[in-house]
């Protein structure tokens, strides 16, 4: 059966586009996932068969990213936003772990505030903690996101820190780190990667824990995939227990029980982990990451070249730190910026206005949306201009 749906070009930011080929798969097997005579949503979660989709799907995701053999692989829920509580809660625990007994426990948590989304992680570190230190915020320090500043003025508290927190892919500011910060070795690196992960090579021994929402490059919200390092999990405690208060961690936001469990303490979003593993399919069919780290790089010079050398279209984002997964920019004049999007729709471009915080236009540049849509794009941006330019 091959799709008949109208052909959209879709840019975006999350829920985003997924590879055509993954939804006909879905499609085809949605009433009957091998043989079962059930949709995937319809099997106990407790079978032979998911357990065999769920282990594919983590060995496939293992294999794309070469995550080494002492970090465990999560699914979990409650998107991005629930890890910005679940790091504090586990790493505070293992931070705990190391500290003895008799000594005060009030490890500073260190954040970059580099976007929208580290900020609302770092203020969500202030509701749970009452110690908790911004290494760099651009917002305060420069007026406005859009950089990332040098390591000399970056204030990290070394090794008291519990963790190092940052947003890789600021999705609504388009800020990406083209580098891994350089941090105190003997403290975890947390990193949020929701909305670039899978789109270009990394090592992940240099981390702590990685998380991931799911509906950026991974599949559809429902699922957040989180690696963590082995010595980091530990038992959650109840109030009961030695250090009232500070090393309880909700079961819910437990590594170690979903570990435990191999993601399958409660029901898991199954539906979410299936279409996640064919997509995990598809990316390894390309050729994997290296082969997907190119073709992003492709897109996205062709985006900002012609926003570069345009008279109508700006980027407010500083050149080595813009992303290649979203692109925001404005038109001068900024009353252009409805008839563009108008026009966008009528072409069958969906999905480009900006974030309602920041305005303006973003294009996604996903995984999955691609270089045929791209081109499409800068074709109708050409003629867009060549309408307006002065």
């Amino acid at each position: 059966m091959s799709s008949t749906r109208p052909k959209v070009y879709n840019f975006g930011a999350g829920p985003s586009a997924l590879p055509l080929s993954v939804l006909e798969k879905v499609q085809r097997e949605f009433l009957n996932y091998e043989n079962t005579g059930m949709s995937v949503m319809e099997i106990s979660h407790r079978s032979k068969t998911f357990e065999n989709l769920l282990n594919k799907t983590k060995h496939d995701f293992k294999t794309l990213l070469q995550v080494p053999d002492n970090y465990e692989i999560l699914f979990m829920q409650g998107g991005g936003c629930t890890q910005f509580s679940a790091v504090i809660y586990n790493l505070l625990a293992a931070k705990r772990q190391q500290i003895p007994e008799e000594e005060e426990f009030n490890p500073p948590l260190d954040y970059f505030v580099t976007g929208s989304w580290s900020a609302k992680a770092a203020d969500e570190a202030k509701r749970l903690y009452n110690n908790v230190n911004i290494v760099i915020d651009v917002k305060k320090s420069k007026g406005s996101f859009g950089s990332i500043p040098p390591k000399e003025e970056w204030k990290l508290s070394g090794s008291k820190a519990a963790f190092v927190y940052y947003c890789d892919n600021e999705t609504i500011n388009g800020v990406e780190f083209p580098f891994i910060p350089d941090i105190d070795p003997s403290v975890p690196l947390v990193c949020d990667m929701s909305s670039n992960i899978l789109s270009r090579k990394f090592d992940v021994s240099k981390f702590g824990v990685i998380y991931a929402g799911a509906q950026k490059n991974i599949g559809p919200a429902g699922v957040t995939v989180v690696i963590v390092r082995n010595d980091l999990l530990t038992n959650p405690k109840s109030v009961n227990d030695k250090d009232n208060g500070v090393t309880v961690i909700p079961t819910m936001l437990s590594y170690k029980v979903f570990v435990d469990n191999n993601s399958l303490y409660n029901t898991p979003p199954m539906f979410s982990i299936y279409v996640s593993g064919l997509v995990f399919e598809w990316s390894l069919q390309l050729g994997g990451v290296e082969a997907i780290e190119e073709i992003n790089k492709e897109k996205s010079k062709k985006i900002y070249d012609l926003i570069d050398k345009s008279k109508i279209y700006r980027s407010f984002v500083d050149k080595p730190v813009r992303s290649r997964m979203n692109a925001p920019f404005r038109i001068v004049p900024e009353e252009l910026e409805k008839e563009f999007l108008a026009g966008a729709e009528e072409l069958r471009m969906v999905q480009l206005k900006g974030h309602r915080s920041v305005g303006g236009i973003r294009i996604s540049m996903y995984n999955s949306v691609t270089s045929e849509a791209i081109d499409f794009l800068i074709n109708y941006m050409i003629e867009f201009e060549k309408k307006h330019a002065i």
